[in-house]
């Protein structure tokens, strides 16, 4: 079988006078909209594009820390002749701890002193001459600088900057030391 041959339009319509032309161009305009009308769909879809959203997290950990360092005490040069003592010279201390956190500053009692409690046996050396001196945390020199143990220490609290500490130290007397160059070393340790 053979398919029917198109007919056209001009033999089909005359049996359905204007009624069937009115319906087929109405149909197309109709077709034609629906286009046009799905195309502006999209396209004010493209301009206007929905979202989505989520959350993270996002943290930190900020750690407790503090540093510490000092400058030489020196008490200078001293005439004994002139000046028995007691002779009165002090330093800073530098401490640096994060903000808010508690501290305390101790000394050690020095490498010479024998004992590292003897706090009251604090000495400068030169060779095997001695020279005696203290370490305070007042400007009037009444309450020893040491470990919290036997004496005294510092307690303060950190403000992210550097703070200063005064230590106050003092020759309590220089009656019948030898002359020359006399030194120690004291550990500070701060406890945070």
């Amino acid at each position: 079988m053979s398919p029917e041959p198109a007919k056209s339009c001009d033999a089909e319509c005359s049996k359905f006078p204007m009624s069937s032309r009115f319906f087929t161009a109405v149909l197309k305009r109709t077709l034609l909209i629906a286009i046009v009308l799905g195309a502006s769909a999209m396209s004010a879809q493209a301009a206007n594009p929905t979202s989505a959203s989520g959350t993270f997290q996002v943290g930190a950990t900020i750690l407790v820390a503090c540093n510490v360092t000092g400058s030489t005490l020196t008490f200078g040069a001293i005439d004994p002749l002139q000046n028995p003592g007691p002779a009165d010279a002090s330093t800073s201390l530098n401490v640096t701890c994060t903000k808010t956190t508690p501290y305390s500053v101790a000394l050690s009692a020095g490498t010479n002193a024998g004992n590292p409690s003897a706090f009251g046996s604090r000495v400068m050396k030169n060779g095997n001459n001695s020279l005696p001196y203290q370490l305070y945390l007042d400007a009037g020199r009444t309450q020893v600088w040491g470990d919290g143990n036997s004496s005294g220490v510092y307690a303060g609290t950190g403000t992210g900057s550097q703070q200063a500490l005064t230590v106050y130290g003092r020759l309590p007397s220089l009656n019948g030391i030898v002359p020359g160059n006399y030194s120690d070393t004291v550990t500070v340790t701060i406890t945070y």
